[in-house]
């Protein structure tokens, strides 16, 4: 799948402002739909009366609309960023440990790892994000200090910190995750200590940002591997190719292709109801509204993406 607008895509015709506001009165009306992630304590209670929506162009200009600037923990839109860092320390030697195939379950899905012996399906499911993970602890010396590092240039707020409150959330009710674990170190699949897996994936999770943040994180994707808030390289444009084509394919969680069909860009959601999607070439954008789908997307989230790449027809297909 060729996921490349031409370099010359002309984005002047767009008045993004006016379709930011087109879409956050839409979204207004209905307000409500969906449900925060009870299962998280720290998140189940989110009101849902918020949404915010920012992009980025390639050159650094921000439009945004709604609560934009206001934070919430990102949850599994991380995984995007670990995966960069275990591409850098490892290469292609990290796909001999979790596959890129989309799941077709759950994102916490214990089933396929007993008959795939271990491999997870993709690294953007819970048990792959695991994996990644422990190649970051293995490769990155200062692993906590390294992504707090790595997510502060990407975004330029050197303020982005751990939610504690979210962390200790997670780690008392992530009975799932401490199985997908334990299951995966049975299979010699994780080299660190289960415990210290756990703290650093609790640790990715509850990072908190906002949607001026987070499209400002993911710019390097949209920029050909270039990031214009620190003015550096991240990865090759090889490389921002290929984890366009993961985001499209399995970053969606089970639903990844209905939200190719309805959206129609790469992207990845997590459960604090942000998403983070890619327009190749042109520009990134991220959504929140904490109300989620029976697949743990953003309800509303999703309807902005499609209704903002219906409306500007930047789409990959």
């Amino acid at each position: 799948m060729d996921l490349r607008f031409p370099s010359g895509c002309d984005i002047a015709q767009h008045d993004f402002a006016d379709i930011l506001e087109t879409i956050h009165a839409e979204v207004q009306l209905r307000f409500g739909e969906g449900r925060p992630a009870d299962y998280i304590s720290a998140l189940a209670t989110v009101p849902l009366d918020g949404f915010g929506m920012a992009l980025v162009l390639r050159d650094g200009q921000v439009f945004e609309v709604g609560q934009s600037r206001r934070p919430f923990t990102i949850q599994s839109i991380s995984k995007v960023h670990t995966l960069t860092l275990a591409l850098d320390a490892v290469g292609d030697d990290l796909w001999e440990r979790v596959d890129r195939e989309p799941s077709g379950d759950s994102f916490n899905s214990l089933i396929q790892l007993e008959y795939e012996k271990g491999i997870p399906r993709n690294p953007f499911m819970n048990a792959g994000a695991l994996v990644v993970a422990d190649v970051v602890l293995s490769n990155c010396g200062d692993a906590r200090g390294r992504l707090l590092e790595f997510m502060r240039s990407r975004s330029g707020n050197a303020d982005v910190a751990c939610d504690e409150e979210v962390a200790r959330s997670e780690a008392a009710t992530g009975h799932r995750n401490l199985a997908l674990a334990h299951f995966i170190k049975s299979y010699g699949n994780l080299h660190n200590p289960v415990e210290d897996v756990l703290d650093f994936y609790y640790l990715q999770c509850s990072l908190s940002m906002d949607c001026v943040d987070l499209a400002r994180s993911v710019q390097y994707l949209a920029g050909n591997g270039h990031c214009s808030v620190s003015g550096r390289d991240v990865v090759s444009g090889e490389l921002a190719t290929r984890i366009n084509a993961l985001m499209m394919t399995a970053g969606t969680y089970d639903a990844a292709g209905d939200f190719a069909f309805y959206v129609g860009l790469p992207a990845k959601s997590g459960v604090g109801g942000g998403i983070v999607a890619v327009v190749p070439h042109v520009l990134s954008l991220c959504v929140w509204y904490p109300g989620l789908d029976d697949k743990g997307n953003s309800l509303l989230g999703r309807y902005a993406l499609h209704r903002f790449s219906r409306m500007t027809g930047l789409s990959v297909f």
